[in-house]
């Protein structure tokens, strides 16, 4: 069988004179989002020589704990995790993620643009929208491995343990 290939051609989202980098991916355990009820790891995306504001990552701690605190996150009883991307110097996207109905992921959000907003706010997409840039997919794709090692297991509180210690760092 052959296929017509000619409409190609017209076929990018690309822009000419864009060039693409490296970034990392960094698990920050420490940062993890701990409720009494949930459990969110903590990843960074960055440039590999940007350094995200401290201030700023403790506020999107804060900010997901709150989240959940007002009803607005409703994680209760589930296990995931959270990527705080820096893009560029002063937008920042927070990703809040759990798995649900055993084997899908849910996802939640938010971003600020330091130079605009003080708080993160809550990102109200449409119905054809974005889900997640080639770089937040490097922890995405080590999630849905890890999260599948859990689903084989027998999904006791050590296999609880073992996925929330199953952390990816890397370049992406």
């Amino acid at each position: 069988m052959t296929m017509n290939l000619t409409h190609l051609a017209e076929l990018s989202s690309v822009d000419d004179d864009y060039r693409h980098y490296p970034k990392e991916v960094v698990a920050l355990p420490e940062h993890d989002v701990v409720l009494p009820d949930a459990h969110l790891k903590w990843y960074e995306v960055r440039k590999p020589d940007a350094v995200v504001d401290p201030a700023v990552r403790a506020q999107g701690e804060e900010f997901l704990r709150a989240e959940v605190a007002a009803g607005n996150l409703r994680i209760s009883g589930e296990l995931g995790f959270a990527i705080h991307h820096l893009c560029g110097e002063s937008f920042h996207f927070l990703i809040a993620c759990t798995w649900r109905y055993n084997n899908e992921m849910w996802q939640t959000v938010y971003y600020r643009e330091t130079t605009e907003h003080e708080q993160f706010r809550r990102l109200e997409q449409g119905t054809h929208m974005e889900v997640i840039c080639v770089w937040e997919m490097g922890a995405v794709l080590h999630e849905r491995q890890a999260w599948t090692r859990f689903l084989y297991s027998a999904r006791d509180d050590e296999a609880k343990a073992a996925y929330l210690a199953d952390r990816f760092s890397g370049t992406v």
